[in-house]
């Protein structure tokens, strides 16, 4: 079954998918790994929201918790103090911020259900509901998206992809990947979740070592085989940096290993993009989307240079 056109990230709104798609984060968090504290206020967090859509963000990705290896578990209440006042703040804006695709980044139905009333749209979980038993209930009764990904462990008991002494071990990670992904989007569907609000992460970086994570990304149609959209989430991460540099780099130096295994990754059929810096990744998926969905040949004659669709949010109604 091939992936649907589209992702219904809530009950009144679609994402299409006829291009790679791409979902800026916003992490309010003082200890993310590479933009901790970046937004102290409310209106420095709503400015970068803001300067995210203006280049090219098709969604936003709203966290309170660091899910970096090490970091330590922030309870809902402090979660939903992070993230509330901006979730308010951009809503309460003019569009095209006012009316952007909203994700939370949370395992917790506590914090999901009071955001998703205060108007966000998914709900994007590590755990893939499996911290807290009462989240894919939650999605279907609200009617949310949902992304569900993959880890091996918790993000506290977790390291870096290029810290490993011994790699994570797995006798093939895309079939335990695959399989994993597999059972917990049925259990999505069995708690009443449409197949079309469902998207799937591989966890790149989450309990992968560096070839791990670049075999996920290079066999990533094998994922797409389940028949829902696969997410990519490689931005800055430390297998980006021992990919492209071979050897420790900071977050702030893996910028063009991200664009470049982005664009692999789209290639090998990711549809959603996690990412950082929006303006650059914008960019290349500009130059990528012609190559993901060619025109016919036509006649030298007839042939035009292709017009590529608008690097903005393109969402619509639910088709009836």
């Amino acid at each position: 079954m091939p992936p649907p056109a589209s992702w219904r990230v809530s009950s009144a709104r679609a994402l299409s998918l006829d291009r790679p798609r791409l979902v800026a984060i916003i992490n309010l968090t003082p200890d993310s790994f590479a933009d901790g504290g970046k937004y102290p206020t409310t209106a420095a967090a709503v400015d970068a929201a803001r300067r995210a859509v203006t280049v090219g963000a098709d969604m936003l990705d709203l966290g309170g918790e660091s899910t970096r290896p090490g970091a330590s578990p922030v309870s809902p209440a402090l979660q939903a103090d992070r993230i509330l006042p901006v979730l308010c703040a951009i809503r309460a804006a003019p569009d095209p911020l006012g009316s952007i695709p909203i994700s939370i980044d949370t395992t917790s139905s506590l914090v999901a259900e009071s955001m998703l009333l205060a108007g966000a749209d998914a709900i994007n979980d590590i755990s893939a509901g499996l911290d807290d038993p009462a989240m894919l209930p939650l999605i279907a009764q609200h009617g949310a998206g949902i992304i569900l990904m993959h880890r091996l462990a918790i993000p506290s008991l977790d390291r870096y992809s290029d810290a490993y002494e011994t790699p994570p071990t797995y006798d093939d990670v895309i079939t335990v990947v695959r399989d994993f992904l597999s059972a917990r989007a049925n259990a999505a569907l069995a708690a009443g979740i449409p197949r079309e609000a469902i998207v799937l992460d591989p966890g790149l970086g989450f309990g992968k070592s560096v070839q791990q994570n670049l075999d996920l990304i290079a066999r990533t149609r094998e994922l797409t085989r389940l028949g829902f959209p696969i997410l990519s989430a490689l931005s800055r991460k430390s297998f980006v940096g021992r990919a492209s540099l071979a050897r420790d780099s900071a977050p702030a130096e893996r910028l063009i290993g991200s664009i470049a295994l982005s664009v692999a990754h789209a290639l090998a059929g990711a549809a959603l993009f996690r990412i950082h810096d929006v303006a650059e990744h914008a960019q290349a998926m500009m130059a990528t989307a012609p190559i993901l969905a060619p025109r016919p040949l036509l006649p030298a004659a007839e042939a035009s240079p292709p017009t590529l669709p608008p690097n903005r949010l393109s969402t619509g109604p639910l088709p009836a």
